[in-house]
């Protein structure tokens, strides 16, 4: 599949369709099943005897333009207009703190899991055992951050984000992939 060609809606294989941006929130969810499957093979890759080139392709792909993108529109938008919206009894700065921690923690081994992906692409070698180890807690992050994202904060989003917020919030997705903005929620 080429880098461009989203995937079927659903399939987590490949980037999220552009064509659901005017539902922020289901393009979200969409990237996150993206970002699980990009977990199962980082999984694969950890567990396999040799490197498997074309996994290793598409996860630094996926790491080097879907992963920065993906995490703008929550920190710069989601999470902020959440904090706004919601009420105390939502508890959502807890909810919060715990998804950045996680999103912090894979962050700070993003540089290493990049590095090893590249190196063995680049040299045709394998991973080594501590490549494995910090591809594994990387991994497990993703994970954590997303369980708290989708069972907490996307249905907490939908019951108090606006029209107009998710209006706003698809024009600035769009924006942040180049595309024109302003077509409706």
């Amino acid at each position: 599949m080429k880098r461009s060609e989203p995937a079927r809606r659903g399939s987590g294989q490949g980037p999220t369709d552009p064509g659901l941006l005017a539902r922020p929130l289901d393009f979200i969810s969409e990237d996150h099943l993206r970002e699980r499957q990009i977990c199962t093979e980082i999984d694969r890759l950890v567990a396999a005897r040799t490197f498997d080139r074309p996994a290793g392709v598409i996860i630094l792909r996926f790491l080097n333009e879907e992963l920065g993108v993906h995490l703008r529109d929550e920190v710069e938008d989601l999470f902020p207009t959440l904090a706004r919206r919601c009420t105390d009894e939502d508890s959502i700065a807890s909810v919060l703190g715990r998804i950045r921690h996680d999103q912090d923690q894979a962050l700070s081994l993003l540089p290493s899991v990049r590095g090893a992906i590249a190196n063995c692409l680049d040299a045709g070698a394998n991973l080594s055992s501590e490549d494995r180890e910090v591809l594994a807690r990387f991994a497990a992050h993703v994970r954590r951050h997303l369980v708290a994202e989708n069972a907490i904060l996307l249905p907490i989003a939908r019951a108090r984000l606006t029209r107009g917020d998710l209006r706003r919030l698809a024009d600035h997705m769009r924006s942040r992939r180049g595309l024109p903005t302003g077509h409706g929620v």
